[in-house]
């Protein structure tokens, strides 16, 4: 077997294309699921689109309730599992490594299965789209509308193979990530020296790891229920509909933490180095977030205040619903106290990290009114809770995503983002973003129900509704300039050396872009804000000997995992068996066992050519 191995594997390094599709390094990983995710941005954002289309005015009929209720689930799912989680996932790739002074994750293969799983679970689940029959009962899929006799279609199927695949890759990832960061850390780093961004990869990985399996057997019912008629849904053979809801909804809270402290993290890294100063309060920032992971799992029910769950359940959740904005909050008092002060450069970055802190606060208030469940007895299921959940998303995950993107845009590539566009994108997505989903609150308050296809003439909605759509058309326009800006300086950007923004964390100690080996010598650190202290402070901050850490010229002798095609084979083999199990089961017996000779051959794989040695 291990010459079988040795049959996937390159003697030398790769080039072209097939550097690509074998490659185990953290950073190209990182630009794969980056720009992946980024598409299906641009896929949901079009999804989203045409929904403003429809309800741009009433008794539209640009499309059918049918096909809307599809884009409605899809745009959800898209949004949610195959780009704001990728797209987290880019930045842990990209940076994890770098900031804690290694040279490349715990598993470098096991990094490239996930992304390559998480490829095949997004084609399972945008299958629906070319077949005709997407998934189409909102992305929680509540029962009983997900049964065979409700929704015959293969729509679900896709929706519960997908998600089962994406959250293989979700698993493996975060547990390539826990161990990496427990594991791998420079001498000196202790865990009260850590980036922030560090400590919300570290909770996002062990929520990940802790809420998949939920959702996962919550689908596996409802695979068993469609497939094989059984019960765990059936309310006219006894069962129980909220089973689901308790299911989906236990992950499915954790799951909206998974989203959003990773932005959390990049805003911890953002504020301190345009402000020129330290994060204020970081062990308390520290703490909110790992406060925020436990917390996370006792707020689920508020999801179903209208439920009948009883007063009980409903104060006892509401209650720890308030309880959870504590945190939050004590977040936010922190950036603000490390803008406050400070020497602050208006660049790109800041601004949408600043975005973010505005817009984020105007969804966690509607979001503690959801908290009280009388009112949100009122607020289900409408607008009002549509614009609730795109304040928290896009105001919050997507903005910091672009923050990200400008801050670390020139170590991944050594070329700056144009500053002058970069404003044009912010500006146009503040004012888009406020157009398109602020009216929101408006419509809902007034009973404008969500996920319905067109509204009745007469209600006064739609003013407020046209005013939506041109909000979002704005943010599409906006989006596009980044694309724009993206492409354009990634050719003929500025050059941007290696600390553009006089950084404070150790990945501007080393070369942008980075060697493949990152560190030509692991450095010690001896501060939190390592690199800061070393060119400001105490001259003590990171500690690497001559020529090593910063040398670009080093690194000869350095052996790094050598590529190979067999992540990308095993991952083929799961998506093999994920569409066996939609259309036909010898299909996904050939899938398994391509997964199990793809795993065997995998594990005999030396870690490193034999020439390397």
């Amino acid at each position: 077997m291990a010459t079988i191995a040795g049959v996937f594997s390159r003697p030398t390094r790769p080039t072209g294309i097939w550097a690509w599709i074998s490659t185990v390094d953290h950073k190209k990983i990182g630009a794969l699921y980056g720009v992946t995710a980024f598409v299906f941005f641009l896929v949901g954002g079009l999804e989203a689109l045409i929904m403003r289309l429809q309800l741009a005015r009433a008794e539209h009929g640009i499309v059918s309730a049918e096909v809307f209720s599809q884009l409605f689930t899809m745009h959800a799912l898209t949004m949610i599992f195959l780009a704001i989680m990728p797209l987290s996932a880019a930045f842990f790739n990209l940076v994890v490594p770098l900031m804690i002074g290694a040279r490349d994750v715990a598993f470098p293969r096991l990094n490239a299965f996930s992304y390559w799983v998480f490829l095949l679970g997004a084609f399972i689940l945008q299958t629906g789209w070319i077949v005709g029959s997407s998934p189409n009962t909102g992305w929680f899929a509540y029962a009983p509308l997900t049964a065979e006799s409700f929704n015959p279609s293969k729509g679900m199927d896709f929706y519960v193979v997908g998600l089962g695949v994406l959250g293989v890759s979700s698993v493996a990832a975060a547990l390539n990530f826990i161990i990496t960061i427990i594991n791998m850390r420079a001498p000196g780093m202790t865990l009260m020296r850590l980036p922030v961004f560090i400590w919300m990869t570290l909770v996002t990985s062990f929520l990940l790891v802790t809420a998949m399996p939920v959702i996962t057997v919550g689908l596996i019912e409802l695979y068993m229920d469609r497939t094989f008629g059984m019960n765990f849904f059936n309310v006219d053979a006894g069962a129980d509909v909220i089973l689901w809801q308790h299911l989906f909804w236990v992950f499915g809270h954790p799951e909206v933490y998974i989203l959003i402290l990773p932005a959390m993290g990049i805003i911890s890294e953002v504020l301190p180095t345009f402000s020129r100063k330290p994060l204020y309060g970081y062990p308390v920032v520290v703490l909110s977030g790992i406060t925020i992971g436990f917390m996370g799992w006792a707020v689920w029910s508020h999801h179903m205040f209208t439920v009948g769950l009883g007063p009980i359940a409903n104060s006892v959740f509401a209650i720890t619903t308030m309880f959870i904005a504590v945190p939050t909050g004590i977040k936010i008092f922190n950036w603000i106290g490390t803008l406050w002060g400070g020497s602050v450069d208006l660049k790109t970055a800041p601004l949408f990290a600043i975005g973010f802190i505005f817009l984020f606060i105007v969804g966690g208030l509607s979001g503690v009114m959801h908290a009280i469940s009388p009112s949100d007895a009122q607020q289900q299921d409408t607008y009002f809770i549509v614009a609730h959940i795109h304040y928290v998303l896009f105001g919050g995950s997507i903005m910091a995503v672009f923050a990200g993107i400008y801050y670390w845009f020139p170590k991944a590539t050594g070329r700056l983002l144009s500053e002058r566009v970069g404003k044009w994108h912010f500006w146009l997505t503040m004012l888009g973003m406020n157009l398109a989903f602020y009216p929101m609150h408006f419509l809902g308050l007034d009973g404008m129900v969500r996920r319905n296809y067109t509204y009745p003439e007469g209600m006064g909605w739609d003013f407020w509704n046209m005013v939506s759509t041109i909000g979002a058309f704005i943010l599409g326009f906006a989006t596009l300039i980044f694309v724009h800006n993206f492409f354009r300086s990634l050719r003929k950007g500025e050059i941007s050396g290696d600390d553009p923004w006089d950084g404070r964390t150790l990945e501007w100690s080393i070369p942008s872009p980075p060697p493949e080996y990152n560190f030509a010598v692991i450095p010690t650190v001896h501060g939190r804000d390592a690199f800061w202290e070393q060119k400001h402070g105490s001259g003590h901050g990171v500690h690497a000997p001559a020529g090593g850490a910063y040398d670009h010229d080093e690194g000869h002798g350095i052996h790094m995992p050598s590529p190979s095609i067999l992540p990308l084979i095993t991952s083929l083999g799961l998506g093999i068996a994920g569409y066996g199990l939609v259309y036909s089961f010898p299909v996904a017996i050939l899938g398994a066992a391509i997964t199990m000779f793809g795993t065997y051959a995998w594990s005999m794989e030396p870690a490193t050519a034999p020439d390397e040695h």
